[in-house]
């Protein structure tokens, strides 16, 4: 590795060890050496820059900006949430409740997406892949990890899940990474049936933590209607 990288033994072995901070070029050159993707190659910076000394910030549980609560407001024909720190479920409108989970039935302090994909029976049933669905929401976790190490309410929740599920304590301890900008998911849901949706995640400038959550349908699919269908049966029990 110091070889690909063109430095000496010595000089990696102490990046290896933790006792030097690679610069860019070289972190360039390991990257490519081990084929890192692009997921990878983040939560390596994320670690570059905790031995650099720099520091996030870590907020306790929020509120969802005013922003953020207004649009949710308005969206009655899209599944919308916004996730917090950690993946804490801040607010949801209407068809995201019909769609995933009723998150107001959960305390506030159990209203997290991660913890309710490995203890909720119901979304353990919801998703048709949901071994996928864990290990990503783990691998976000873990990225989560490398930007705030000394964040405690993320050390309790990895702890609680540690206990509660094998498969948490299993993938967490394989530090797999994973980011949360989109992708897709296919849902059995008990009333809608199978459907596949889309899912892309959206940065507010003005909260930089939470992010906007939107779920829709390929246009022309089948899943079109069945959401449709989902939204037609919402509205009528809000009636």
């Amino acid at each position: 590795m110091a070889q690909l990288a063109s430095v000496s033994t010595d000089y990696y072995t102490r990046v290896e060890q933790g006792r030097l901070a690679p610069s860019e070029q070289v972190l360039d050159a390991i990257s490519r050496a081990l084929s890192l993707t692009s997921e990878q190659r983040a939560y390596v910076e994320d670690l570059l820059n905790r031995a650099r000394g720099f520091s996030t910030a870590v907020p306790g549980r929020e509120a969802a900006h005013d922003r953020l609560q207004l649009l949710l407001d308005q969206l009655v024909n899209i599944p919308a949430l916004v996730l917090g720190a950690r993946m804490d479920v801040l607010a949801w409108n209407d068809l995201a409740a019909a769609l995933i989970t009723d998150f107001s039935r959960f305390p506030v302090a159990e209203r997290n997406y991660v913890s309710l994909i490995f203890t909720s029976q119901d979304m353990r049933e919801l998703y048709e892949d949901w071994t996928s669905v864990a290990r990503t929401c783990v691998g976000i976790l873990r990225r989560e990890a490398a930007l705030n190490p000394d964040d405690p309410q993320l050390a309790a929740l990895v702890g609680r899940l540690s206990i509660a599920s094998d498969d948490f304590r299993r993938w967490w301890a394989e530090h797999r990474v994973a980011d949360q900008d989109f992708g897709s998911k296919v849902m059995i849901h008990p009333v809608a049936g199978r459907i596949r949706l889309n899912w892309d995640s959206f940065t507010y400038a003005g909260a930089q933590r939470q992010q906007l959550v939107l779920w829709s349908a390929e246009p022309g699919s089948v899943d079109v209607r069945t959401l449709a269908n989902l939204t037609n049966h919402e509205m009528l029990i809000i009636e």
